[in-house]
């Protein structure tokens, strides 16, 4: 477990080998050398050799298991469970369906697949759908491909352009997912049954590369049909007009267990085509709940290491609670807004009170019940209870820790100065050099701050915070809380 010395801001990272794209050619400072083939002829000469998008996959995913490397960065807590199923299937070239829950990282999952494809592919320069230079398959390409011959131009398509994704929506239509006849084309003098006036749509356009489809059947029971013949024959039928195009994707996507059922919304037959079937989960562990929540969350100032564990134990208790409505699930989205929210509450008091470096405290934990008890469903018979089940709850993940990070440091010592000193006050409008002026000198206060890993004053004065409010939660001292949000010690 770490130490409150890790409080420091946690940012979201940017994916290895997934950069933005910023320009034509540039992923996030990543530019296709001038020096690759740059034609048909060239490509040939300098012995490259084809592969299908599920084997250019299969042969990456083998040479980082041989290597030792991680394929799946940034997941966490799927290590035994998720990820040695989705590398079977992958290594089987399954079309792949996740079933999970809100939260439970699956579109997370689904992004990380790009890192298995080549860092850059050769694609025919200006085709529609990215063809490979040895393959054309529209009638415009293969045209092109056999009045040019070798000087056929080729450009190098990156990773980062062979993942596309689509949320499924009602609005999504045919067109969007397949393609459609385009009037322009049309009046342009070609007849409907010629297949250069079809208007493609986002699977095509994903020809070797990756489609992936979030929330699966919330796609209307028509538009779930359109996929049937890409997902088996791996062609395409626009209005009637069978289009004979070989695709080679990779058909990815997610779904609630609860909606992919034959009583749910899920035609059978689309259900029966996908290839591997994979559940996902919360995380298990308690690390692994807490190390989601340092890799996600975007921190405007410190939380120290045991104010994560509470928020990480309160999600997980949520998630237990018989109050919740569990099939909605408790989403990991919920821990990460409550630590971004924790750490909001800490710059705002280090605003109001003039602290440079603030640091957030056992008092800004309330916040998270204010601010994300929308973000959590309850049982219709809990209503009313709403803000009483969180504050219990939380009161519980923060006791839990207590005892947790606490064990075995006597705090009597502290226990009988409060009760024979003046009170000890915080709150939102306490600073840390105030709180810690209250306080008497004990070597206990000591003890806590080596054990938290709390080496400065805000630090510090947030440990001493989180031992008192142990201590009120054993029920070894008093605590009354005024109307302006201060609380007294005692």
């Amino acid at each position: 477990m770490r130490g409150a010395a890790d409080c420091r801001p946690f940012a979201r990272p940017i994916r290895e080998g997934m950069p933005k794209r910023r320009d034509g050619r540039t992923f996030g400072g990543v530019t296709s050398p001038s020096s690759r083939p740059s034609t048909l002829g060239d490509l040939r000469a300098s012995g490259h050799v084809q592969r299908s998008v599920k084997d250019e996959i299969r042969q990456n995913l083998l040479t980082a298991l041989r290597d030792g490397t991680d394929p799946w960065p940034g997941i966490v807590g799927f290590d035994e469970t998720v990820v040695p199923q989705l590398e079977r299937a992958l290594l089987a070239g399954h079309d792949v369906v996740l079933l999970g829950e809100r939260g439970q990282g699956k579109t997370r999952l689904l992004r990380t697949l790009p890192l298995l494809l080549d860092e850059w592919t050769p694609v025919i320069a200006g085709s529609e759908l990215g063809e490979h230079p040895y393959e054309p398959i529209t009638p415009a390409s293969i045209r092109r491909a056999a009045e040019l011959g070798d000087d056929l131009p080729v450009a190098w398509r990156h990773r980062s352009e062979r993942y596309a994704e689509k949320l499924a929506t009602p609005d999504t239509s045919v067109a969007d997912l397949v393609g459609d006849v385009d009037p322009v084309k049309v009046a342009e003098g070609r007849s409907l049954g010629d297949p250069e006036t079809i208007h493609f749509g986002l699977v095509p356009r994903s020809h070797r590369g990756i489609v992936a489809v979030n929330e699966l059947p919330d796609l209307a029971e028509r538009i779930q049909v359109s996929l049937l013949n890409v997902m088996e024959e791996r062609d395409i039928q626009v209005r009637g007009y069978t289009i004979r195009l070989p695709l080679d994707v990779l058909l990815v996507a997610s779904a609630n267990p609860e909606d992919y059922t034959n009583r749910g919304r899920i035609i059978t037959p689309l259900k029966d085509r996908f290839g591997a079937e994979i559940r996902t989960h919360y995380p298990m562990e308690l690390d692994d709940e807490i190390a989601v929540i340092r890799q996600e969350a975007e921190l405007q100032s410190r939380v120290p290491g045991f104010l994560l564990e509470i928020l990480a134990r309160f999600t997980r208790l949520l998630r237990e609670s018989t109050s919740v409505d569990q099939r909605s699930g408790v989403s990991a989205r919920f821990a990460v807004a409550g630590a971004e929210t924790v750490a909001a509450s800490a710059v705002r008091r280090g605003a109001v009170l003039g602290e440079d470096d603030p640091v957030a405290r056992p008092v800004d934990l309330g916040t998270v019940v204010e601010v994300l008890r929308g973000k959590v469903e309850f049982e219709s018979g809990e209503e009313g209870r709403e803000f009483e089940v969180l504050d219990h709850l939380l009161r519980r993940a923060t006791a839990e820790t207590a005892r947790a990070r606490l064990a075995g440091i006597d705090l009597a010592p502290l226990v009988a100065a409060v009760e024979q000193g003046d009170p000890v006050v915080t709150g939102e409008r306490i600073t840390a050099k105030v709180l810690l002026d209250e306080l008497p000198e004990l070597p206990v206060l000591d003890d806590i701050a080596d054990r938290l890993g709390a080496s400065d004053p805000g630090t510090r004065a947030s440990a001493i915070e989180f031992a008192l409010e142990g201590l009120y939660l054993a029920r070894r001292i008093s605590k009354d809380t005024g109307d302006d949000g201060a609380a007294v010690y005692s």
